[in-house]
C-alpha cells in the first residue's frame, strides 16, 4: 500500500459485507480479536463497513504512527466507547475530549511524573508484602488462584496509594465488581445505546450492585478526606491528596470535586485491573519457562540480597523488566485500543481516508506480527528487550510495533506507575515462591476490557527455603 497515491477508502481491501454488517457486529461481540485477526491477511490498511459506518484497521507501525501521532489533532474517541466508560467512571481523562481533556491531562501529568510515582514505591511494597504473607499459610506448596491473588495485591496497592488505607475485607467484593463492570462494558459497546439499568434484564442487577459497591467504597474515602480538610496533622502523601491539591498552571484552577471523584474512580478501576492482568500472564509465562524464571530470580536475589525492592532497584533488574515487557507483548492487557473517529479527511500511505472514518488499532496483532518480531514471534523471549551484548545482533523494534500503553497524545498517564508496581510485585513474588503450572493446558485469552485468562488461572506455588 505504501507508495501508492490517489487511492480512497473504497480502494482498500476488505471482506464482503452482508446484511449491512450485522453478522460481523455479532461476531465481534463474541470474539473481537478473531474478527480483526481475519482482516490482517488482507493488508496493512483494511476496510470494513458496519451499519453504514466506514472503518479501517491499521496493521503497520509506520502507518499507525502517521495516524495516531502526526494526525492526532484529527482524532476523537468513537462516541460509543466514551459513553459506556463515562457511565462507569464519570467524565475522567479517559473519556473527555477537546479543551476539557487538555486541561485534565495537563493537570494530571503533574501527579504521574516518574519522580512522583517513585514516591509511591514504599506503599506499593508494603501492600504487596502484606498480601503475599498469607499465601500458602503454613504449607510448603499448593495451588493458588493467581487471578484472585493479583487482584488483591493490585487493588490493595491502588487503595493505599489513593487513600493511604489498605482495602482490607472489601478486596474480593471490589475485585468482583470491577470484573462485572468490565464484562458489562464490553457487551454494551456493541449496542447503539445502553438500556436503562433499572430494567429487569439479564446482567442489569449485577451491574447495579457492582456500581453501588464501588461508588460507596470510593465515596466514603473521599468524603472522609474532605471532612478532614484543613487538619494540619493530615499529611498523607497519597494520590487523593495530590489530586485535591493540583492546580492548573495556566489558570490556577483546581479540579472540581466531581473531577477528583471521577479521576479516583478511573484510577481505581483501570489502574488495578490492567496491572493485575499483566501480572497474571507474566506469572503463567514464567511458570512454563523455568529457565527464564530461574534467571529472573537469580537477578532479584543478587540485586536485593533479601531486602524489599524500591524504585531505585529497577535499573538493577533489567531481565525481570524484560520478562514483564515480553509478557505484555504476547498478552497486552489492553488488546484493542478504543476506536477513534476522524474529524477531517487525512491521507495515510497514499490513501485518502474521509472524515468520520473509524480507526481501529489492535496491539494484540501488532505485537505478534512476524514482520516486526521475526525471531519466533509467538515465543516467550525476554531477551528481545535487553540491550545487545558484544557480538550479538538484536532486532530493532520498529516504533509503533510495541504499544502496551497506547500511542500518541493519549498514551496511558499511569504507565510509570504500572511499570513500577508490576516490577516491585514481581520481585517480591520471586523472592518468596517458585512457580509451576497446575495443569497441562495453556489458558485461553478472553477479552473484556482487558485480556484475561478464561476461567481464571491457577498455578502451583512452592515456598522458597530461607
Amino acid at each position: 500500500m505504501r507508495g501508492m497515491t490517489n487511492l480512497t477508502w473504497n480502494d482498500l481491501p476488505g471482506h464482503p459485507t452482508r446484511w449491512w454488517g450485522i453478522p460481523v457486529l455479532a461476531a465481534m461481540r463474541r470474539d473481537y480479536l478473531a474478527v480483526v485477526s481475519a482482516q490482517r491477511p488482507l493488508g496493512d490498511l483494511v476496510r470494513q463497513q458496519i451499519l453504514g459506518e466506514r472503518a479501517v484497521d491499521i496493521f503497520d507501525p509506520e502507518l499507525l504512527r502517521a495516524v495516531m501521532v502526526d494526525h492526532a489533532d484529527a482524532l476523537v474517541r468513537w462516541a460509543r466507547g466514551p459513553e459506556v466508560f463515562a457511565e462507569l467512571m464519570g467524565q475522567s481523562v479517559l473519556v473527555t475530549e477537546g479543551a476539557t481533556w487538555q486541561r485534565q491531562r495537563r493537570m494530571l501529568m503533574q501527579a504521574f511524573t516518574p519522580r512522583r510515582v517513585a514516591g509511591y514505591a514504599a506503599l506499593m511494597t508494603e501492600a504487596a508484602t502484606a498480601g503475599l504473607a498469607g499465601v500458602l499459610n503454613d504449607q510448603g506448596s499448593g495451588e493458588v488462584a493467581m487471578d484472585a491473588l493479583f487482584s488483591h495485591l493490585t487493588m490493595d496497592v491502588i487503595s493505599r496509594t489513593l487513600f493511604s488505607t489498605p482495602i482490607g475485607s472489601d478486596t474480593a467484593a471490589a475485585a468482583h465488581a470491577v470484573q462485572v463492570l468490565s464484562e458489562t462494558a464490553l457487551a454494551e459497546m456493541f449496542w447503539p445505546f445502553t438500556l436503562p439499568d433499572w430494567l429487569p434484564l439479564p446482567g442489569k442487577a449485577a451491574k447495579r450492585r457492582a456500581g453501588r459497591l464501588l461508588h460507596g467504597l470510593l465515596g466514603s474515602h473521599i468524603d472522609a478526606r474532605r471532612a478532614s480538610a484543613g487538619d494540619a496533622a493530615d499529611t498523607r502523601p497519597d494520590l487523593l491528596g495530590m489530586l485535591m491539591a493540583l492546580r492548573d498552571e495556566a489558570t490556577d484552577e483546581a479540579l472540581s470535586p466531581q473531577e477528583v471523584y471521577d479521576q479516583c474512580m478511573v484510577s481505581f478501576q483501570a489502574g488495578h485491573e490492567t496491572s493485575a492482568t499483566a501480572l497474571l500472564w507474566w506469572s503463567w509465562l514464567l511458570a512454563v519457562h523455568p529457565e527464564a524464571q530461574a534467571r529472573a530470580r537469580a537477578e532479584v536475589d543478587a540485586a536485593l540480597a533479601g531486602r524489599g525492592p524500591g524504585a531505585d532497584d529497577l535499573a538493577a533488574l533489567p531481565f525481570l523488566g524484560a520478562t514483564l515487557k515480553e509478557a505484555m507483548r504476547l498478552y497486552p492487557p489492553v488488546a484493542a485500543l478504543l476506536t477513534r473517529r476522524l474529524t477531517r479527511e487525512i491521507t495515510v500511505g497514499g490513501v485518502r481516508l474521509p472524515a468520520r472514518t473509524l480507526v481501529r488499532v489492535t496491539p494484540w496483532l501488532l505485537h505478534r506480527d512476524p514482520r516486526w518480531w521475526p525471531d519466533e514471534p509467538l515465543a516467550f523471549k525476554p531477551e528481545r528487550f535487553l540491550p545487545a551484548s558484544a557480538g550479538q545482533v538484536v532486532h530493532e523494534i520498529p516504533r509503533g510495533a510495541y504499544i502496551p500503553f497506547g500511542l500518541g497524545p493519549r498514551v496511558c498517564l499511569g504507565q510509570h506507575f504500572a511499570v513500577l508496581e508490576m516490577t516491585l510485585i514481581a520481585a517480591l513474588v520471586l523472592q518468596r515462591f517458585e512457580l509451576a503450572p497446575a495443569g497441562a493446558e495453556a489458558p485461553r485469552p478472553r477479552m473484556a476490557v482487558t485480556l484475561r485468562p478464561e476461567g481464571g488461572l491457577r498455578l502451583r506455588l512452592s515456598r522458597r527455603l530461607k
